[in-house]
């Protein structure tokens, strides 16, 4: 299955299945041993061959035995990409590191993570290639992590090249992280963009034309969410200003699905080394909430290999409805989450309780041009523009989604002069009280309004002044709609779902609970 580079004097390598996730671990790569320490800037290398077959492990572990007196090392790979036939699944091999602190799930050994973005890395003190953590290269057994994302029918053939460098390390930089507030505007709308990619993953933007373009975006803050590894998360202090801020995340990107851990802090790693089978998800969820950050599952039904989500919402504190431009998988998100607020209002019914309910939020999940930062956005009613208050407001559900600074929107419902609610609360009410729903739009031209309840869409508007303002009013009660949340759409010709959202609410729940 998998040998060495005899050329190397290197011995065939055992396999060793390890732990309850799919996973592989070859026999060790060394190099030099013995008293003497290589001169000064002296190198070894090793090339290391193997196949995988269809059906590999969804991580296979290179062990590399690390003497001391390593300054850097760095590892490039290959592997082969042959033809296939159409619908079958071709090679794609991903890579990253652990240190001598070893695999173990949660990564205390962690060094990064570069998925299938980069054929080579390095490591030492003073610096690493993006998406790997700069820190002393310590003796002893270190990991080279393969990741078999795709293996087609003829197998998946690769080469690795890793190459020691020895001297005395540099010194390690002190890292700055950006603050956890900017100058906001108190109690008021702010707009964000919270699933974003550099270069640190796959992303082909810096962290300045990322923050360079969310202000053209007139959003008022961001959240890192690089694959697999908080690396970046240094590189975001100088970005930071009084009109941005930056929050700091990942997108844990696991075979079952994705998931942003929104606003975490500086410098926290989650694991992603597992399945929906393995009943893990749990855990990091709690390990995301421990950190300060929020669990939002990412394109819930995206088609992409491994993108779809099975682990269930039971730990989520918010869902990613609308990923990017509006396409058929959004529409699907949409349909989907406004179930669960259908759930959670039969929750209450039978209870007797407030109904525990799942916001929803829109990002843009930006990677290089052309992709738009800020479209979509999430636009949150905050206390101020800190990441606490941010985060806050999202929990709630005080927040909706637009496809631009160009639009925004005010949505309440309300019983006579004394009552009233906004978006994500509830208006108490008897099941027979009247109730007027108004919704009040700018910048949304030939937009079509829609009410959508637990019953569906009970009203639709006709189109909007091509000017993009109006105002939209609807009579109801709470027991004819037990929620009621808006939706703003294209007119049917625009974009490539037919009548694609332009943007949603979250909803305004009408009636009784105990409080």
């Amino acid at each position: 299955m998998c040998d060495d580079d005899h050329g190397n004097g290197l011995n065939r390598r055992a396999l060793i299945v390890t732990g309850a996730t799919a996973a592989l671990t070859l026999g060790s790569v060394t190099f030099a041993s013995g008293a003497a320490t290589p001169a000064s800037g002296a190198q070894e290398t090793r090339t290391v061959r193997g196949t995988l077959p269809t059906g590999s492990p969804d991580y296979v572990y290179v062990p590399v035995e690390v003497p001391t007196g390593v300054d850097e090392i760095k590892v490039a790979y290959t592997y082969d990409k042959p033809s296939v036939p159409a619908g079958t699944q071709g090679n794609a091999l991903d890579i990253g590191i652990f240190d001598q602190r070893g695999t173990d799930l949660g990564g205390r050994g962690f060094r990064g993570w570069s998925g299938g973005a980069r054929t080579e890395f390095f490591l030492r003190v003073d610096d690493a290639t993006p998406g790997y953590l700069p820190g002393p290269v310590h003796a002893g057994t270190w990991h080279v992590a393969l990741g078999p994302y795709t293996v087609s029918p003829q197998g998946l053939s690769y080469e690795l090249t890793i190459t020691l460098t020895y001297g005395e390390p540099g010194v390690a930089p002190r890292p700055v992280y950006p603050p956890e507030r900017a100058k906001g505007r108190g109690r008021a709308w702010y707009r964000g963009d919270c699933h974003l990619h550099s270069w640190y993953s796959d992303g082909r933007r810096t962290p300045a034309e990322i923050a360079g373009l969310a202000r053209a975006a007139g959003l008022d803050f961001i959240n890192s969410s690089d694959h697999n590894t908080p690396s970046s998360h240094p590189h975001w202090a100088p970005e930071a200003s009084d009109d941005l801020l930056i929050m700091l995340g990942e997108e844990i990107t696991t075979r079952n699905g994705h998931v942003v851990a929104l606003g975490t802090e500086p410098g926290t790693f989650v694991d992603w080394r597992y399945r929906a089978r393995d009943n893990r998800f749990g855990r990091f969820a709690r390990e995301i909430r421990r950190a300060g950050g929020l669990v939002v599952p990412a394109h819930p039904h995206a088609t992409c290999i491994g993108c779809a989500w099975k682990f269930g919402f039971g730990e989520a504190d918010a869902v990613e409805v609308w990923n990017g431009p509006y396409t058929p998988d959004d529409e699907i998100a949409l349909a989907s989450w406004d179930a669960t607020l259908v759930a959670s209002v039969r929750e209450n019914r039978e209870k007797g309780e407030n109904p525990g309910w799942l916001p929803a939020m829109g990002n843009s999940d930006a990677h290089r041009d052309p992709d738009a930062i800020g479209l979509p956005q999430t636009v949150v009613l905050a206390e101020d523009l800190t990441r606490e208050a941010i985060q806050d407001g999202i929990r709630a559900g005080h927040s909706y989604v637009a496809e631009s600074k160009n639009l925004s929107l005010t949505f309440a419902a309300s019983c006579g002069r004394a009552q009233h609610a906004g978006i994500g609360e509830r208006l108490r009410v008897d099941a027979d009280t009247p109730v007027t729903v108004r919704l009040e739009v700018a910048g949304a031209p030939r937009c079509t309004v829609r009410f959508v309840t637990d019953q569906g869409v009970l009203f639709t508007s006709g189109p909007l002044p091509v000017g993009g303002a109006g105002v939209v009013e609807w009579g109801t009660t709470a027991a004819y709609a037990a929620y009621v949340r808006a939706e703003l759409r294209h007119e049917t010709a625009a974009g490539t779902v037919p009548g694609a959202l332009a943007a949603f609410t979250n909803p305004i729940f009408l009636g009784e609970a105990k409080r």
